[in-house]
């Protein structure tokens, strides 16, 4: 055979061989592609029927750490930026016993050591409470020891832990930062600011009326350790509350508080009983001009700091007679705004709003005089008296005087109709809108016009502030129109509020809602209610030197006959152009005798003696001398 036979014969073999070969291997191909599809339908069937199953199992071998971040509530503060309210940092004494059980192989005695130093640090953890979670709860990272401990005491720990000593001697502890409500002035306009409970949630005053815009949003750190101690982190951020600015202002409301304070402890002391000066006093501070709050003042007052706290009204024994009920009741009591909340017979300071209705309408003029004879007789034989026989009384003496009798003729010739409509232009009856939690409504407190028109009694005692109730916020926001030109202005105590970052979210500018008198009726209100502080009954509230106006009242509590008595006293100044209004009200004072609004007198008195020069308002005798 020649070599090019074999040539050929050795070329087809080999093109068999190759044939066959591509074959194979075509074969495997589809073979692998087949099982690969089976086992990528395999995998994908797992992943959907199986792979929460699957993931739970690969978890379970790694530490989880899933930590909420907790957002700070914004702060409360006045007119001038001085803090009312703000969350402090405190800390959570938190133990890692998976990390003390791992340094136990290296030092022996770290567990007990740990111990020794955390209660020596933090008195009120015991040092078998670290031992215990250790022997209880050997792989926890997470194992909280006490709450809320002070920044001075976990700085305290952490800088002994880091020296040289402390880190052969504690191991696995840890601080969780988290924040706690503090008063800076805890007993500075308890009610009105008011307190948090647990969970960043007001309980009262602005904390409530405003919970929402103070609170945050918290944020949350996610984290994976595996056994290699390599960690995975995700976090997202806390969203820190909104800060409100108020018009309250801090000296303001410390000089109503040293008024109210001073009072009750003289009346407390000179009645020598063991009862309180008096069962409630109140004030309210506002600008006429624009409806804003100054201040406002409750007693008896609380520690905003320790809100439930009864020791300071209540003696051991007495708290020890008390029930649980009894003493939440009392709680309750004490948490109340009174000028926001309760509900009164405003007597003889109502008398201006009657006499504005009635030359608004023209039933009255101010040469109009009236015979005061000691009272008034009506239908059935019911008399009502005047508490003196006036005799002849213009109208600027009839408020002079406090004349009952003269002020149930003018309401009676204002009529049914006038007198509501008045009634209601200056806001009794309606809430004032107050941005403060608790106003009631007292729509039901009022007598209608069909009913006054039944009952002239009901119209006559009405006229003088008898027999129908208000709130003090009523009272005064009436009286701001009274003696501003007309102008009724929502009260509000919330001017701005701020982000975290100092930023603006909003404003709340005076809101004007309406006009109650016209300019000339209140420039005549604002002469009387002088003439009631020069020489009328109001004299007591007159600081020297001062051009002061105002109303006093006294109107004695329900049931009759009792000798109970709320006594008031609303003043202005100055006169001429009206910047600051002082309403002062004495819930029966502690006295044998409590028929005198000279009590609210002298709360006033003090009050504006402190503010006038602090307000800048000129004395009467510089103007003069600065005219020459």
């Amino acid at each position: 055979m020649s070599v090019n036979q074999k040539y050929h014969r050795n070329h087809r073999r080999g093109n068999r061989i190759y044939k066959r070969m591509q074959a194979t291997l075509t074969l495997v191909f589809f073979a692998c592609l087949a099982l690969f599809c089976v086992i990528l339908g395999r995998v994908i069937s797992i992943q959907a029927k199986d792979g929460p199953k699957y993931a739970k199992q690969v978890l379970s071998q790694m530490s989880y750490q899933n930590r909420v971040i907790p957002y700070k509530r914004g702060d409360i503060v006045d007119s001038k930026g001085t803090t009312l309210a703000t969350s402090i940092d405190v800390y959570n004494v938190v133990l890692d016993c998976k990390a003390l059980k791992e340094e136990k192989k290296n030092k022996k005695g770290i567990i007990e050591s740990t111990a020794k130093y955390v209660h020596q640090y933090f008195p009120d953890i015991k040092e078998s409470a670290v031992t215990d979670a250790v022997e209880k709860h050997p792989k926890s990272q997470y194992t909280v020891l006490k709450k809320r401990e002070s920044y001075e005491r976990m700085k305290a720990f952490s800088d002994f832990s880091s020296s040289k000593k402390g880190k052969k001697a504690v191991a696995g502890i840890w601080f969780e930062k988290e924040y706690k409500r503090q008063y800076p002035y805890p007993n500075l306009a308890s009610q009105l600011i008011g307190f948090v409970a647990s969970g960043n949630t007001g309980v009262t005053g602005l904390e409530n009326q405003y919970n929402s815009v103070l609170n945050g949003t918290d944020g949350r750190s996610f984290g994976y350790q595996n056994e290699d101690n390599s960690v995975e982190n995700s976090v997202i951020e806390p969203v820190n509350g909104n800060t409100i600015q108020t018009s309250l202002d801090v000296f303001t409301q410390q000089t109503v508080n040293n008024a109210v304070t001073k009072f009750n402890k003289r009346m407390e002391k000179a009645a020598g009983n063991h009862k309180r000066g008096s069962k409630n006093t109140a004030v309210l501070v506002m600008n006429p001009n624009n409806g804003q709050i100054y201040a406002m003042a409750t007693y008896p007052s609380f520690s905003l700091n320790k809100p439930r706290k009864l020791s300071s009204l209540y003696t051991k024994q007495e708290l020890s007679g008390m029930s649980s009920k009894d003493q939440l009741d009392a709680l309750n009591g004490l948490w109340q705004n009174f000028p926001v909340s309760h509900t009164f017979e405003p007597g003889s300071t109502f008398k201006p709003f009657t006499v504005a209705a009635g030359l608004e309408t023209g039933r009255l003029k101010d040469s109009d005089t009236f015979l005061c004879d000691g009272g008034m007789k009506f239908a059935d034989n019911v008399y009502v008296k005047c508490e003196s026989h006036h005799g002849i009384e213009t109208v600027r003496k009839a408020l002079m005087d406090s004349c009952n009798d003269s002020l149930m003729q003018i309401g009676l010739r204002l009529g049914a109709k006038n007198f509501e409509f008045y009634q209601h232009l200056f806001g009794f009856g309606q809430k004032t809108g107050v941005d403060l939690p608790g106003e009631p409504r007292t729509n039901t407190l009022l007598y209608s016009e069909k009913e006054l028109q039944r009952t002239p009694v009901n119209l006559a005692t009405n006229a003088f502030g008898q027999n129908f109730n208000v709130t003090m916020i009523q009272i005064a926001s009436g009286y701001c129109s009274l003696i501003n030109g007309g102008n009724y202005y929502k009260p509000t105590v919330v001017t701005k509020v701020e982000d975290d970052s100092g930023n603006t979210v909003s404003k709340n500018d005076p809101e004007l809602l309406k006009k109650t008198i016209s300019k000339e009726t209140s420039d005549q209100i604002r002469s009387y209610l002088k003439s009631v502080v020069t020489g009328g009954t109001g004299v007591t509230a007159q600081v020297k030197g001062y051009s002061i106006g105002g109303k006093t009242g006294t109107a004695e509590k329900q049931p009759r006959k009792q000798g109970n008595y709320l006594v008031s006293f609303i003043g202005f100044a100055p006169v001429e152009s009206p910047k600051l209004l002082v309403y002062v009200v004495v819930d029966e004072p502690n006295a044998p005798d409590q028929a005198h609004s000279k009590f609210a007198q002298e709360i006033a008195h003090d009050i504006f003696k402190t503010l006038l020069p602090y307000y800048n308002i000129e004395k009467t005798s510089k103007k003069k001398n600065s005219k020459k």
